[in-house]
């Protein structure tokens, strides 16, 4: 699976098929869940990075319905659930941003020849 944040937002799936995420909620559930790739998000950054300071009454439930959505738009297995919170189950260089980042910070410590080129390389991201 590759996500790109950068630019417009597109899932594809291994196989180049495009996922369809729809809503602005469930696009920022799968966005919180990629910008933390392969490691745990807490429930309650979840809810505060979809709702803000206007959390619904039944925050909990709210959240399990959108995972349960985003579930079943992306691959099985690509998202899994824990007692504090939820996984996405994905390389951090198949997320734009992720990869964004890196290349960033690798060019800082690099000659000028490839610093140049790591930073074309973000950018083109």
């Amino acid at each position: 699976m590759q996500i790109k944040v950068l630019g417009p937002f597109e899932v594809r799936t291994d196989d180049g098929a495009a996922a369809d995420v729809p809503g602005a909620r469930l696009r920022g559930l799968l966005i919180a869940l990629a910008l933390e790739p392969g490691r745990v998000v807490s429930k309650a950054a979840l809810v505060d990075w979809i709702w803000g300071e206007r959390p619904p009454a039944e925050a909990a439930n709210a959240l399990q319905r959108l995972v349960s959505r985003l579930r079943k738009a992306l691959p099985e297995g690509s998202v899994e659930g824990q007692s504090n919170g939820y996984r996405l189950k994905i390389s951090p260089d198949a997320i734009d941003a992720v990869r964004f980042e890196h290349l960033v910070g690798r060019a800082r410590d690099d000659e000028a020849p490839q610093r140049v080129k790591r930073l074309r390389d973000a950018l083109a991201l």
